[in-house]
């Protein structure tokens, strides 16, 4: 075997790189614009501390509204981008090989933080401790996901590197918010 030949993808890896198509990217959009709107109802429904008298400008839902107004703003552009280039009259893409095992690492990634979110958090765990979990939990799952043979065994070194991981930025974000943004941790 030449120095070339070992350089060529094989049948099994995806593609380096995937078709952009205008459909897709409709989809995108309609996914982004969605989430947009979620975020949005879910900062206007937050509490605003009026009773406290906390100024308007630092009230707990003003950042996320702004970022799920971003979202829809910047979906709204997307689904025009697309329309104009012809999204209602292209064909779908065929699915790929890979589209299952791609679909299978957003699964797996939204159950993670979905554990985070609705399990770990606010459930009598210090925040520092569920971050850690969560960390090293992902950083391992989706180590043994790899597709990377070499990686697929998960070696004591794998576990230590993973806590070491989950813990130091735990810390570091508990000690971050509380202490430069004066944000009480759960």
């Amino acid at each position: 075997m030449s120095e070339h030949d070992t350089a060529l993808p094989s049948a099994e890896e995806p593609p380096a790189e995937e078709a952009i198509t205008q459909r897709g990217d409709l989809k995108d959009a309609a996914f982004w614009i969605a989430l947009g709107v979620a975020i949005l109802i879910g900062s206007l429904t937050m509490d605003r501390l009026e009773a406290q008298h906390i100024n308007p400008y630092t009230v707990p839902g003003l950042l996320p509204g702004l970022l799920g107004l971003a979202m829809i703003v910047l979906g709204g552009i997307l689904v025009l981008r697309s329309l104009r280039r012809g999204a209602r009259h292209s064909e779908p893409t065929p699915r790929s090989a890979h589209d299952s095992e791609r679909w299978r690492r957003i699964w797996v990634v939204t159950g993670l933080c979905l554990g985070y979110g609705v399990v770990l958090i606010g459930h009598g765990l210090p925040f520092w401790l569920a971050s850690t979990i969560y960390v090293a939990a992902s950083i391992l799952v989706m180590q043994r996901m790899s597709r990377d043979s070499d990686q697929h065994s998960l070696t004591p070194r794998a576990w230590i590197m993973a806590l070491v991981i989950g813990l130091t930025s735990s810390v570091v974000t508990h000690l971050v918010f509380q202490e430069f943004f004066l944000v009480r941790m759960p």
